[in-house]
Formats: structure tokens, C-alpha cells, sequence
């Protein structure tokens, strides 16, 4: 029996190992003797691009999240399709903006390292910095991805709504071997950028599907509530943009967890983060605002993980020359 539980044992770990085997292969200075200037090359670009934009910040911190729940970290979403079929062509997606600056920004990398440097490694590193020149934390990268070839707009189930409850959170969350710790940590992403009143206007005028300006939900804070409803007329409004933390959508702080704490959560998924103890146990204590910094440590952490999720590396894949098309 003992030998049996001997055997048990090395299979699981060697389970294990393999599963790490990819993530193991990515590191921080991948690219130390073959494009050392890569970090200063993006930087460059979106020092360039914030100081003119800086609310271009969130979607593009949006878009790394969107490429690694689908597929994994591969550029995946990058990419085009002439049939409309592709991650970017799904309804998702549809929001995503600045596809034109990930190329800009992986033209630059191919001038200074030609074929070098994948399209997933290049958003990894555009991400960071998003949240970096929006004040908020700074991590080291692991790099090394290779690009994926692959890109399907169904795949996009993946991709956790804003409509989704704690459990379903959890589950899509724990696809790509991300914890309750780490949802709680990315759902603060929240504190920059913008929504579409779409994502949520059915909390504001049909949350139990009767269609009417009575149907809100119970859990959102009313003064907010009214405030999201001088916004957002009706269920029909396509267009109109609400500040994700109202005051502050482009400076990447702790809010987020205040806001959240008082029902001011501007998703179901945001409100969500409250029906579970760890979660909410996680957003009182930030919301205290005395613990900035181990935060942003978990922030950094978390976002780590997620770049791990599902990488090709070594052989597979390929090094895309340009983002939105596979090399010929």
C-alpha cells in the first residue's frame, strides 16, 4: 500500500511539472542577448501614445486580459479574418480599440529586432506599462511566448461578463489556473477606463427582465444607481461611455475597492466580489485605502499568473511579423 501511495505521489507531481513545463520556460530577461532594447522600445511608444491619449490605458491592459482567457497568451486576438470570424470580430471584442497601436508599437520592435520578439509578448509588455504610466504598479515580465496561429470568435465564450454571478467567476477564472485571490486582485483593473452602458444598463432598467424603469437591482447603492440612470437613458443606448471609477478612470489607484465596498460596483461581476467572504473580506481591507502597497504586490502577482496562462513557447507557434496576420 505504501509503494502504491509512493507511485500516486510521482505521478501526480510529474502532472504537475509537466503543466509548469511551458510557464517555466518564459523569463524576465528572455530576450537579454537577442533584443535587449525590446522594454525600452515599447516604453518609448507608450510614453508617446499616453502623453496624447492617456485613456487609451484601459483597453489596452483590456486587451492582454481578453488575449489570455482565450487561448492562452498568444496575440490570438491581434489577429484579423476575412470572413469576420476571428476573437476581435466576437461581440466581446467589439470594444476593443487599439489594434492599430499594438502594430505601430511591434513595427518599432521588428526595426530594432527583426523576427525576434512575439506579437503576445509585445501586448504582455504594453499592459505593464499601461498600469505603470497610469501610476499604478510596476512588475518584471516574464517573456518568451510564441504566437498562436489560431484565432475563433466562438472561443470567446471563454471571456468572463460583466454579467457573470461569484460562482460562475470563479469557474472561468480557475480555466486559466487563476485563484479567488487573483479574481479579486484583476477585478481592481476596473479602477481605470471605461464602459459601454450596455454592460450593465440592465441592472438600471431590466434586472429581473420586465423591461421597465422600476426592474433595477436591489444591491446597487440608489444614489449611484441615479447617477448611472442620468447617463444612461435606456436599455437602447449603444453609445454613451460611463467612467468605471467616476473621478478618477485614468489613474490606476485603490478606489476601486471604496467604490465597490459602498455598492457603487459599476458591473454585477464588480457587486458580485461581495457574496463571497474572501473576496469581500479582500475589498473591506483595501478599502480602508491603508494597504496601497500590497496591492499593487498582489496586482503585479496576479498579472504574472495570467501571463501564464496557456503560453506557447520553444518551437511552437510562431514570432508574427505583424500582429494582425499570420507569417506566410
Amino acid at each position: 500500500m505504501a509503494s502504491r501511495g509512493v507511485m500516486v505521489a510521482l505521478l501526480l507531481a510529474a502532472v504537475a511539472v509537466s503543466a509548469s513545463c511551458a510557464h517555466a520556460q518564459l523569463q524576465e530577461k528572455f530576450y537579454a542577448a537577442t533584443c535587449p532594447s525590446v522594454e525600452e522600445v515599447v516604453r518609448k511608444e507608450m510614453v508617446r501614445a499616453l502623453s496624447l491619449a492617456p485613456s487609451l490605458a484601459a483597453p489596452l491592459l483590456r486587451m492582454h486580459f481578453h488575449d489570455c482567457f482565450v487561448r492562452g497568451c498568444d496575440g490570438s486576438v491581434l489577429l484579423d479574418s476575412a470572413n469576420k470570424t476571428a476573437e476581435k470580430d466576437a461581440k466581446p471584442n467589439l470594444t476593443l480599440r487599439g489594434f492599430d497601436f499594438v502594430e505601430r508599437v511591434k513595427a518599432a520592435v521588428e526595426k530594432a529586432c527583426p523576427d525576434t520578439v512575439s506579437c503576445a509578448d509585445v501586448l504582455a509588455l504594453i499592459a505593464r506599462d499601461a498600469v505603470w504610466l497610469s501610476k499604478g504598479p510596476f512588475w518584471e515580465v516574464p517573456l518568451g511566448r510564441r504566437d498562436g496561429s489560431v484565432s475563433m470568435s466562438n472561443d470567446t465564450k471563454a471571456l468572463p461578463p460583466p454579467t457573470a454571478n461569484i460562482t460562475r467567476l470563479t469557474q472561468m477564472f480557475a480555466a486559466v489556473n487563476l485563484d479567488i485571490k487573483d479574481l479579486v486582485v484583476l477585478s481592481a483593473a476596473h479602477t481605470i477606463g471605461t464602459s459601454h452602458c450596455f454592460s450593465f444598463s440592465d441592472r438600471l432598467y431590466n434586472f429581473t427582465g420586465m423591461d421597465n424603469a422600476g426592474d433595477i437591482d436591489p444591491t446597487l447603492e440608489p444614489f449611484y444607481m441615479a447617477k448611472l440612470k442620468s447617463k444612461c437613458a435606456s436599455l437602447d443606448d449603444n453609445t454613451t461611455l460611463v467612467e468605471m471609477d467616476p473621478g478618477s478612470f485614468k489613474t490606476f489607484d485603490i478606489d476601486y475597492f471604496k467604490l465597490v465596498s459602498k455598492r457603487r460596483g459599476l458591473f454585477h461581476s464588480d457587486g458580485a466580489l461581495l457574496t463571497d467572504s474572501f473576496t469581500r473580506a479582500y475589498i473591506l481591507r483595501h478599502a480602508t485605502g491603508a494597504f496601497k502597497d500590497e496591492f499593487f504586490a498582489d496586482f503585479g502577482v496576479s498579472m504574472v499568473k495570467m501571463g501564464n496562462a496557456n503560453v506557447l513557447t520553444g518551437s511552437q507557434g510562431e514570432i508574427r511579423k505583424k500582429c494582425s496576420v499570420v507569417n506566410h
